[in-house]
């Protein structure tokens, strides 16, 4: 799927605590984990970072995902970075509504923001919990 979206401004918003039911990764996607299912987005850290988001891109439903490697490219007006699987698994469903409210990634990324759902492959070992993320985004500051 790709998403290409007038600029979309994160404007003035909270700083968003990171939920502790999720888990997350060093380069900054979270996950949550659903019995055999994960719901993967970028972070309200990463998502300020980028600042204004201008296209996103996500691959198609079946598309198999390792964890580390790259399932997709966001891009703002600051950088391009790679998107990257937590989780071993098959992607079930992409984030349709981004393609009309990119903004949403800025805006509600733990909620309306998330990127895509796998049906998970194996058990996800390095993910770290959000105590751990928060002295993550802590040591890069």
């Amino acid at each position: 799927m790709f998403v290409q979206s007038p600029l979309c401004s994160a404007g003035e918003t909270e700083q968003m605590n990171n939920p502790n039911d999720l888990q997350y990764t060093d380069s900054h996607e979270w996950v949550r984990l659903e019995e055999e299912m994960a719901t993967i987005g970028i972070t309200a850290h990463a998502a300020d970072n980028l600042s204004d988001l201008v296209f996103l891109e996500l691959p198609e439903v079946g598309t198999e995902v390792t964890a580390g490697e790259a399932f997709g490219e966001i891009e703002s007006v600051k950088a391009v970075a790679d998107l990257k699987s937590p989780v071993n698994g098959t992607i079930v469903e992409t984030n349709e509504g981004l393609a009309d409210a990119l903004e949403l990634v800025n805006n509600a990324p733990y909620e309306d923001g998330w990127m895509i759902k796998v049906q998970l492959s194996g058990t996800p070992d390095t993910l770290l919990d959000a105590a751990s993320y928060d002295a993550l985004v802590a040591s890069e500051t």
